[in-house]
Parts: structure tokens; sequence; C-alpha cells
């Protein structure tokens, strides 16, 4: 690789960001409200995805159970993606469409959150999850790219969907991180004052 392509990389990127904070913050803003109001009521966030979606399923989990930048009390986080020996007996017992949603229906309750990422928005179990969290009366913010896939056309009036305007996967993906981490910081300054 070149180091014209690695620029290129990068600037690609941020314009895709760009695109993107131009076009998602009032979704952001939104779920920041919807998440705030969740854990406030003493409600729960479950999240879930596949891959490079997992990951950042748990990093999000793991930030609002420890801290973002600021020390707060933790907050009520739990990623679906963690469970080795829940997500083997679901897959072996059942099937792996269902390793999220078997989940949300032990765990979710009416008022909790359910932040369900696919880069795709075609992810088989994401998509069951989101039809059990709406069976559980579960508010679902959906992070998706590439137009939003199944995900974008299934979603309803109350639910936040926020869609990276792009089709490549790594932009989809880096796009979601700094999305998770406008929420969390979004979270934290509602909580404890703007910093």
């Amino acid at each position: 690789m070149s180091i014209d392509s690695i620029q290129q990389y990068f600037l690609d990127s941020a314009d895709v960001v760009r695109q993107a904070a131009a076009t998602m913050a009032p979704q952001i803003d939104a779920a920041v409200e919807r998440a705030v109001a969740a854990l406030t009521s003493g409600n729960k966030i479950l999240a879930c995805g596949n891959g490079g979606s997992a990951a950042d399923a748990q990093q999000f989990a793991a930030e609002l159970i420890g801290r973002f930048e600021r020390e707060r009390p933790g907050l009520a986080a739990i990623a679906l993606t963690t469970d080795g020996s829940i997500l083997t007996a679901i897959g072996n017992d059942y099937d792996f469409s269902v390793v999220f949603s078997k989940q949300v229906e032990a765990l979710g309750q009416p008022g909790d959150v359910l932040l369900a990422l696919s880069s795709s928005g075609n992810s088989a179990n994401v998509i069951a999850a989101i039809q059990a969290a709406r069976h559980r009366e579960m508010t679902i913010i959906a992070l998706t790219g590439r137009g939003g896939g199944q995900i974008g056309t299934m979603l309803e009036e109350f639910d936040i969907h926020l869609c990276v305007p792009s089709d490549r996967t790594a932009r989809v993906q880096e796009v979601h991180r700094v999305t998770l981490h406008c929420l969390c910081d979004g979270i934290d300054d509602a909580l404890l004052g703007e910093a």
C-alpha cells in the first residue's frame, strides 16, 4: 500500500464521518434521550451485533457499566454477545439466528432499550432480536449502513434508525464507533451536566 493510498483511506473515512454528522445528528440526539429516559427509570440497555458489531456492543456496555470519559456510577447495560455458554447452547439447541432474541425474551423488560448493530442491516439474528424487543415493549435503537437493509424497512415510527451513509463495511463500522461514543458522551452530559 502506498503512502497516497493510506492517506486516501483516512480522507475517505473522514468524508463519511462528515456526511454522517450532517445527516445523523438529530437521530443520535433522540437516541441519547431515549437511553437516558430508560436508564433513569431503572431500565437497562441490551446490545447485540455480529463480528465487529459484537465488539462494538461489548465496548458500549463496558463504557456504560464502567465509565466513558468521566467518573459516575455504573449504568445498566448488557452485551448479548459475551456469554459463550449461552451463545453456543442456543446456537446448538435451536439455531444461530435466535442467539440474541432468546436472550431478549429472557432479559428484556418493557422500557428497556435494544441497541441493535448490523452494518448491512440484514443480520438475521439482529432482526430476530428486534422482533423480540418489540414484543417485550422495548425501545429499539438500530445502527446500520448500506441504506438500512431489512432492518431499515421493519423499524417503526417510535424506533430510532442510525443509518450510516455508506455502502462500505469499514466506513459503516468506523461511524458506528463514533456514534456509540456520541451516545456515551450524551448520556454522561445528560446525567452529569456538560463537561
